[in-house]
């Protein structure tokens, strides 16, 4: 007697299941709806990467025009640098301009802006002074660095006044020249000196 033949086991259908078969309506939302998710889970973070390189490549662009400048650049200090440099530019200063140069024996920041005269004096005593430090007639600032800033202090009919700050390392020391001949807008010329 020869063994019957092994049939092949049947799926059972849809109906017998107790599903009724999927109709094209059907079919087609569920592919809808997984090729969003597919599209969600992969745009966002994609979206997100593009963006964020952008954002990076624009602020190395920024740190590479800075490192390149020469000169006084149009541009308010970053606030970190402003603390780092002992120069607590006001808020309210206008025609603020800035530059920075480092070397292996110290570092130093070129501040110009103008100010009004009360805030003349709330700049100078963030600093840790005030007006009456002001030496009338004295210019702080070298003759090295005003060639690199490009500020001339000679010009007649101006009413210079300087002083220099001078503290315990490691913090700067920093010289300030101060422009009285309009009472209502002082210009502030500073250089702050870092040793590291």
């Amino acid at each position: 007697m020869t063994p019957p033949s092994a049939s092949p086991t049947t799926q059972p259908s849809a109906e017998a299941a107790g599903k009724p078969p999927e109709d094209r309506h059907h079919r087609n939302r569920r592919r809808l709806l997984t090729l969003i998710v597919i599209v969600l889970l992969v745009g966002i973070p994609a979206g997100y990467l593009a963006i964020a390189a952008e954002q990076s490549r624009n602020s190395g662009r920024k740190s590479e025009r800075e490192a390149l400048a020469t000169g006084l650049q149009p541009i308010r200090p970053p606030w970190f640098k402003r603390r780092i440099y002992d120069v607590p530019i006001p808020a309210g200063a206008t025609h603020v301009r800035y530059y920075e140069t480092n070397n292996w024996k110290n570092s130093r920041l070129y501040a110009q802006f103008d100010v009004t005269s009360g805030r003349l004096d709330t700049f100078l005593q963030n600093m840790g002074t005030n007006r009456s430090e002001l030496e009338p007639g004295a210019v702080t600032i070298s003759k090295r660095d005003q060639s690199i800033a490009k500020w001339n202090f000679s010009v007649p009919g101006h009413h210079w006044a300087g002083l220099t700050y001078n503290q315990k390392d490691p913090r700067p020391s920093v010289n300030i020249v101060v422009d009285l001949s309009d009472p209502a807008k002082t210009r502030v010329y500073a250089v702050s000196t870092a040793t590291p």
